[in-house]
This record gives C-alpha cells, structure tokens and sequence, in this order.
C-alpha cells in the first residue's frame, strides 16, 4: 500500500513538472499572452538596418542648446522638422549619447553588413503624430520631454518606417547643463528599523568626486553620511537587447545608509559630491519622516500594487498601449503622497525588458514619490527572468537584464540582493517579501528564509502579517490559470499554503496580472470564514489580493467566477492598508482614474484571536501538568 502510495506521488510530481514546462512553452506559467502589447516600442525598431539617405533640403533643429539651468532636471525640448519630401512613415527618433557612428558597433551574426547605428533611441515619435498636416506641407513642430540622463541628446529624422529605417538628417546636440548631476533619489528600509537608505545616480566616478548624503532634523545640526558606489558592467548582463542595441551605461549608483534615525521624524537630506578641488556638487533638498518604532500604536499607512511599467508624458510614439495605465497611478499616489507612508511596487517596475536607458525614464517618473517615502521592490518577471540565469524560469521577459539592473539600481534589505526575498517591518506590520523568480517550494533556500520571517513576528507588537510576491502564488481567476485548472502561478501555493495558514498570514499580495481580485479567507480552495466587507475574531484563513493593475495593459478574467472570488475589477488601480491600531485593520483598492474606493473590508479582532487555533494552525498540545 506504502508502495502504491510512493509511486502514485512520484507519478504525479513528473506530471505536475511535465505540466509546468509544456505551460511555459505555451507562454502560460509565464503570464502573458502573445501580441503588440508584449512587444516593447523600442524593439519595434530595426536599428541595425538603418541605411544612410542623407539630404541636404532636410533639416532638425532642436531648442533649447542648454538645459537645466534653472535647476530642473526634465524639459521640454522643441524640435522642429523641414522635409521637402515627406511621408507617412517618417519619424524622430532621440538617440543619447548624441553622437554614434559604426566605429562603436560590434559585428552582428546574421547581417550582410556592418550596421551603420547599433544602439536604440532612447524614445521616438512618428512625425504626423503632431500634425497631420505634415505629408502636405513637409514642415512640423515636435515636443519631447527630455530627462537628464548623463550625456548629451541629438534628434534623427528617419523615412521607412521602423523596419528599414532610413537616416535623413541629424539635428544639432543639446546637453543639460551638468549631465553628471546627483539625481533620482530612492528611498528604501535598511535592515534596521531605524535606519534609511538613500540610493541614487550621478555621472560622477570616485576618482572624480566623493558621494555623501547630508541629512538634518530640522532645526538641528547637520550630519553627513558616506555612501558606497555600483557601477552595471555591459558584460554582467545576460543577453539580448541589454548586452547589444538596448545596452546604455547607467553611470554611478550610491547608496548611504542614514542609522539610528530617531522614530517618527521628519528628515531633509540632499545629496552631495565632493570634488577633487574641494567644491561640491548637490542635488535638490527633500525630506522623509523616519520609520516608528516596532510594535508602535499609531496610523500607518501602506501602498501595496504591482506592474506599474513607465509612460511618456510627451506622447511619445506608442508608449500609451504600452503602459496605458501608469501615469495615472503614480500621479494618484503623488496627490495623495501626504496620506501614504511606505509603499511596495511588488515587480515588473519599469517593463525596459533590456533597453536600459528606459530605466532612468522609470525612477524619474517616480521620484516624487520614492524620494519621500521608502519604495519598497519585489523581483518580477520583467527583471529577472532569463534564461539558464540560475532563476526558476526560461523566459526571456526581462530582455537579458536577468535581476542585474534592478538589484544594482534599487536597495532592499536582503541578505543577498540576487536573491531578492527579504523581510522589513513598519510600525505594527511585518512584510515577508518573496521573489517568485526563485524556486519557492519545500526544501528551497527561499522556503526556509520565508519560514523564519513568518515565525519570528511578534504578533502582540506587530498583528498584522503580511506576504508579498510578484506571481501569484495564492489564487487567481485570470483566463490562463483558469485555462491551467490550478487558478494559481503552477505549483504556487502547493507549500506555501502550510506557512500562510500555521504563521496566520492576514493578507498575501501578488502581482503579475494585470487586474484587481479579492479572496475570501481561504484555505485548501475553501473559504473557511464568512463576510465579505467586515471581519471581527478569528481569522481562519488568509486573504488573497491580486493587485496588478498598476499601469501595463490589463489581464482578462475567467468567465466563469469561481466561489472563493469576492471581488473583480478589468481596470487599473492600487491597494492601501491602514492599521489604525493593533485591532483594526482597513484596507481599500483604489481605481487609477479618479483615486476613489471601489472595494474595502475591514479586519477587527484582539491578540488573542490570532494566539487561536484554527485548522492546521497548531501543534499538538498535551493534557499533562
């Protein structure tokens, strides 16, 4: 029997793992679908094709020669276009650095000749996209916001359309005024409570300049705090676009870690660099309130969502299918930036899938908010998923960037950044963040570090627990897990289901799909408490929310709605969890279009309610003295 037992288990794992490779050759256990919505704009563009049509009745200028010097570190720029022969297919492209030419090109397997530009745009516009008048007269004015990205811009008119380009005219350079500039500050909880961490980039080396971070409560004396220097080496990524025409060098990333930060206050802090010739260079002044202190009754506000991505708030050619949601998201979160104090993007942040220069565009999109709360990531396909990279899956979603720009770019507090699970906690919460890139299952290095976050809170100081990842580990009713039968990422919940239920997670986050769903408390495929807006006493179970909807184009649902699915919403939108006190709890989604709540419950209960059993929750107890 024992027997028989063994050999229908081991049947079933072959077939389980059978499963999961025959899912990601389909596209399935990746999570995406096939289409123009997977496909980034940049890789639209045959760059290597580019032939030379150089006409001297063709102009592009650009204006204004120097930006930044108001201090800014995005502008407008205006290009305007003169063709005497113009076409439909006509298009700008902004190339940064300025200046290229086949001297820098590698040769590339499979062309007949050497191509004559090797390295992508940073954005592009097609030419009639601002006046359609363009085809008739030949004359046209374009708008592009620029970003201070550590080199100097030029504009390229091309004809042919993104698959045979053809170069007609190059526009004059402009630069910001100090390309090197300390910029994009991102917050993040160091492995301390009472410590915060401020990483950001510059063009300066360390032969060049010394980085600091100079930080004051406000009236009080100044103190300085050294910062340690990253650099991203073309080499240390894993494959195509981010090694060859997505390749651009992210120039210097610091981190300085501010300690023993007194609880509760408010912090200004600017960055600094110490020159050779002992001036300074400093960025902006901005300011953050330190973390409180563990287990400490008072309000505390959390943003959790997944799949932001990044858009382009000039118009840019495409980017709107891209990421239609993303702007609106983050300028909801910055309206309300006052009322929100720590915020988890849980992966798929900014969607470059190896063209790496869309990565400055991200963090300058959000640095409003990164700069004043700490930003907390997660791992998600888009980032890290590559290839015999050593992750648990062989796609190609993160275009060959396989973790290294994330983990360089942005701080978390992990015992090794390349394997980014990591625990934090924030007043009265402990998050346990996992990485669903890495083998999360029974056995693995992740299923233990997930364990021991999980049992280690002391759920009279900190009640509310919560898990994090960027797959949906949990449940889901997205149309291809349900296709898939488990309505989960395969073997997602398998193990984990066990540590959810004995350590009483209140609420586990996921990302990935492009949508908003709500469990009930559930357990085993069962709802295992009743309500729907109002929880009080024991939790029997964790509830699942699937919060996606952060700016990439939306997932679609299952039909049929499965028993344990409390809420849906096909939109883009965000959640926040408020802890009042250490017995109640609310959380609301938030639509990206307007900020509004659109579903919420509440949980109320006592520090015993979460010391009850409930099934599978407890060890065996005895009845001996």
């Amino acid at each position: 029997m024992a027997d028989t037992a063994w050999s229908c288990g081991l049947m079933m794992k072959f077939f389980t793992m059978g499963m999961l490779w025959w899912l990601g050759s389909m596209g399935l256990a990746s999570g995406h679908g096939h289409g123009r919505f997977d496909k980034h704009p940049l890789s639209e563009i045959d760059i290597y094709k580019t032939t030379l049509a150089l006409r001297d009745s063709v102009s592009i200028k650009a204006n204004p020669l120097i930006l930044g010097l108001k201090g800014k570190d995005k502008e407008w720029v205006t290009v305007n276009v003169v063709n005497p022969d113009p076409s439909e297919d006509d298009w700008v492209a902004v190339f940064s650095p300025a200046e290229f030419n086949a001297s820098t090109c590698s040769p590339v397997t499979g062309e007949e000749e050497e191509p004559y530009i090797c390295s992508s745009p940073i954005k592009f516009k097609y030419v009639n996209s601002s006046n359609s008048k363009y085809t008739k007269t030949g004359k046209t004015v374009l708008k592009f916001q620029l970003i201070n990205q550590r080199a100097d811009f030029s504009f390229v008119l091309f004809s042919g359309g993104l698959s045979t380009p053809k170069l007609v005219a190059v526009s004059n350079f402009i630069t910001f005024v100090n390309p090197k500039a300390p910029l994009y500050p991102r917050l993040a909880q160091g492995k301390s409570w009472d410590e915060m961490t401020v990483t950001w980039t510059s063009g300066y080396a360390l032969n060049e300049a010394v980085p600091f971070v100079e930080y004051a409560v406000k009236g009080q004396a100044k103190a300085r705090s050294p910062a340690g220097t990253l650099t991203i080496d073309q080499n240390s990524l894993c494959g195509s676009p981010a090694r060859t025409v997505g390749w651009r060098d992210q120039g210097f990333i610091h981190t300085s870690f501010l300690k023993s930060l007194w609880p509760n206050f408010v912090y200004t802090y600017r960055m600094g660099h110490l020159l050779s010739n002992g001036s300074y260079i400093w960025s902006k002044s901005y300011s953050f309130r330190s973390s409180p202190y563990p287990g400490q009754d008072s309000p505390q506000r959390v943003i959790i969502f997944g799949d932001l991505g990044k858009a382009e708030r000039d118009g840019s050619t495409m980017y709107a299918d891209y990421q239609p949601g993303s702007l609106n998201t983050t300028d909801q979160l910055i309206k309300d930036l006052k009322n929100i104090d720590i915020v988890f993007l849980i992966g798929d942040l900014a969607y470059a899938n190896g063209y790496i220069s869309q990565w400055d565009q991200f963090m300058s999109q959000v640095e409003p908010i990164a700069s004043a709360v700490p930003f907390m990531i997660a791992s998600g396909n888009h980032e890290r998923t590559w290839p015999n990279s050593g992750g648990f899956y062989q796609h190609t979603d993160s275009g060959g960037e396989c973790g290294v720009t994330a983990e360089t770019l942005f701080y978390v507090p992990a015992e090794n950044r390349a394997n980014f699970w990591y625990s934090t906690d924030y007043g009265m919460f402990r998050f346990c963040i996992a990485d669903s890139e890495h083998d999360w299952r029974e056995g693995s290095e992740q299923y233990q570090f997930l364990k021991h976050c999980l049992a280690t809170v002391d759920r009279r100081k900190q009640p509310w627990l919560i898990f994090a990842a960027h797959r949906p580990l949990g449940y889901s009713s997205n149309e291809w897990y349900a296709e898939e039968g488990a309505y989960s990422e395969p073997m997602g919940r398998d193990d984990l289901q066990k540590l959810w239920q004995k350590y009483r997670v209140d609420i586990a986050f996921f990302g990935h799909v492009h949508n908003y769903e709500r469990t009930c408390p559930i357990y085993q495929n069962t709802c295992v408490k009743s309500g729907n807006t109002s929880y009080s006493g024991v939790m029997n179970g964790t509830i699942h929310v699937v919060a996606g909807g952060g700016g990439s184009h939306l997932s679609s649902f299952a039909a049929e709605i499965p028993s344990w699915s409390l809420f849906r919403d096909y939109d883009f939108g965000f959640t926040k969890l408020t802890a009042f006190n250490h017995s109640y709890l609310l959380f609301e989604y938030k639509k990206s279009s307007d900020g509004k709540v659109y579903d919420s419950f509440t949980i109320m209960r006592e520090y015993t309610d979460v010391l009850a059993c409930v099934h599978d929750s407890c060890a065996p107890s005895t009845l001996a003295s």
